[in-house]
C-alpha cells in the first residue's frame, strides 16, 4: 500500500514525498481513510508508530477543502506536554507546506504575548497544552464556536499528569457538532469513560507498540552532563570507525546547533529537520549517503523517512520522550544482518527516560564508565575529572573499554566542554 491508495490530495502527497515518505505505517493506513470520511476515531497507539501523521495529514486535507474567510479556529489539537505540542506543530508545517493553511502552538512556561498575537491574526489549527489554553479561553483570546475538529492526543498521559480536569473544562467549550479523534497508549477505566462521552460511533484503531530492538545492534549508555555532551561527541567522532553516523536530537534547533558545533571541530556534518526545504533535505541526504558528510544530525520528525544503508552508528544525543521512539531510532543501524552500534547520552534530567527505555526493551543498557566526562552528570554540571583518556566507542566492549588515544591536557579538556549542549 502507498499513500496514493489512501485518497490523499496531490499537495499532501507531494509534501509526504518531500519528507521521504512512501509507505504508510499501520496506524496511518487504518486511521487516515475514516478521518478523511469525517468519522470519529478512537486510536490506541504509542508515539513512534506514526500516529501524529495519522491525524494531521487527513485533517489538513479536510481543512483545505473549504475556505475560512472569517479566519475562525477550525481545529484544536490538545496534548499534554510542550515538547509534544512543538513536535505536532512541526508535523503540521511539514505536511501542510503546499497548502494555504495556518497553525499556531501555545503552551505555558513562556510569555503569552506572541501566542496571543498569532491568535488575533487567525489560525486554522491550534495545538495547545491544557493549562495555557484554559488561560487564553478565560481571557477571551480563544474562541471555539467555529471548531470543526477536536483531537485529544496522549489521553492517558493527560490523566497521569493530572490534566484530566482541565481537559474536561475545555471540552465544555466545544461545539456539539464536530469531528473528534481520541488517542491513548493505554485505556484505563477513566479514559474509557471520557472517550464514551466524546466520541460518536467511532472507528476503533489499535496498534501494538514496538518493544524490541534488532539483536544486531550493540547498545550502550554514557552518563554525561548536558554542557559536556558536545565535547564528548567530538571525542567519540575522533574514532574513524564511526564512518556513517546518524545523530538524533529532540528539536530542530538542537539539530542545527549540534551540526554547527561539529563543523567548528572540522567534522563534516549536515542537519535535517522540519524547517528545511525539500532541496536542502535532498542535498543533505545525498551528502550523507555518498559519504561526503560523515554525520547526519536529525530531529525525530525529519528522520522518519530516512532509509539509508550502511549506517555504522546511531547516537542519541538527547533521549526521546517516548521509549518507543528509541527503538525506532536505533533501528536505523544494524540492518540486513549487519552489525551496528547505538550510543546514547543521558544527563541528570533524562534518567527517567532511560528507565522507561530499559523497561520497554526489557534490558539494561551497558554503561561506559571510562570517558573524560564521568562525574559531569549532576545538576551542577561540574567539570570532568582529569587524567582520563578518550573513549574508544566504535569498537566492541561497551563498559570499561579504554581508549587508545592519550589523555588531553586538563586545560584543553575543560575549555572544550564549555560548548553548550542545552536544548533551547
Amino acid at each position: 500500500m502507498s499513500f496514493l491508495d489512501l485518497g490523499l490530495s496531490e499537495p499532501l502527497l507531494r509534501a509526504l514525498g518531500d519528507a521521504g515518505y512512501t509507505t504508510p505505517t499501520p496506524i496511518q493506513a487504518q486511521a487516515i481513510p475514516p478521518v478523511l470520511a469525517g468519522r470519529d476515531v478512537f486510536g490506541c497507539a504509542q508515539t513512534g508508530t506514526g500516529k501524529t501523521a495519522a491525524f494531521t495529514v487527513p485533517l489538513l486535507q479536510r481543512l483545505a477543502a473549504t475556505k475560512n474567510p472569517g479566519r475562525k479556529l477550525r481545529c484544536l489539537i490538545l496534548t499534554p506536554t510542550r515538547e509534544l505540542a512543538a513536535q505536532i506543530g512541526e508535523s503540521l508545517q511539514t505536511y501542510g507546506r503546499h497548502l494555504r493553511l495556518s497553525h499556531s502552538v501555545v503552551f505555558g512556561g513562556v510569555g503569552q504575548g506572541a501566542q496571543v498575537s498569532a491568535l488575533r491574526r487567525g489560525v486554522d489549527t491550534l495545538v495547545a497544552c491544557p493549562g495555557r489554553l484554559l488561560d487564553l479561553l478565560n481571557q477571551g483570546h480563544v474562541k471555539l464556536d467555529g471548531l470543526e475538529a477536536f483531537i485529544l492526543d496522549e489521553a492517558d498521559r493527560m490523566l497521569d499528569m493530572g490534566f484530566i480536569h482541565d481537559v474536561k473544562r475545555i471540552i465544555a467549550h466545544l461545539p456539539k457538532q464536530r469531528q473528534t479523534l481520541f488517542f491513548s497508549a493505554t485505556v484505563p477505566q477513566e479514559i474509557r469513560e471520557l472517550a464514551s462521552t466524546l466520541l460518536n460511533d467511532p472507528v476503533d484503531v489499535r496498534i501494538a507498540a514496538v518493544s524490541s530492538a534488532a539483536e544486531t545492534v550493540e547498545q550502550s549508555i554514557y552518563h554525561v552532563g548536558r554542557s559536556h555532551k558536545v565535547a564528548l561527541l567530538r571525542d567519540l567522532l575522533g574514532d574513524q570507525a564511526m564512518s556513517k553516523t546518524l545523530i538524533f536530537t529532540r528539536t530542530k534547533h538542537g539539530a542545527d546547533r549540534v551540526a554547527r558545533q561539529l563543523g567548528k571541530a572540522k567534522v563534516v556534518a549536515v542537519a535535517i529537520h522540519g524547517n528545511k526545504t525539500q532541496g536542502q533535505r535532498e542535498r543533505a541526504l545525498e551528502a550523507f549517503r555518498d559519504g561526503k558528510a560523515r554525520v547526519l544530525v536529525a530531529s525525530d520528525i525529519a528522520a522518519r523517512g530516512i532509509d539509508i544503508d550502511g549506517i555504522s552508528h546511531v547516537v542519541n544525543y538527547e533521549l526521546p520522550h517516548e521509549p518507543e521512539t528509541y527503538v525506532h531510532r536505533i533501528g536505523r543501524t544494524g540492518r540486513a544482518g549487519r552489525s551496528g552500534r547505538a550510543i546514547s547520552f543521558c544527563d541528570h534530567d533524562e534518567r527517567k527516560r532511560l528507565q522507561a527505555i530499559q523497561k520497554l526493551i526489557n534490558r539494561r543498557l551497558s554503561i561506559v564508565h571510562d570517558h573524560p566526562y564521568v562525574g559531569s552528570d549532576r545538576p551542577d554540571d561540574v567539570a570532568p575529572p582529569q587524567g582520563q583518556g578518550r573513549p574508544n566507542l566504535a569498537g566492541k566492549g561497551g563498559a570499561g573499554q579504554r581508549g587508545r588515544s592519550p589523555a588531553r591536557p586538563a586545560s584543553r579538556r575543560v575549555a572544550s566542554s564549555r560548548s553548550p549542549g542545552r536544548r533551547r
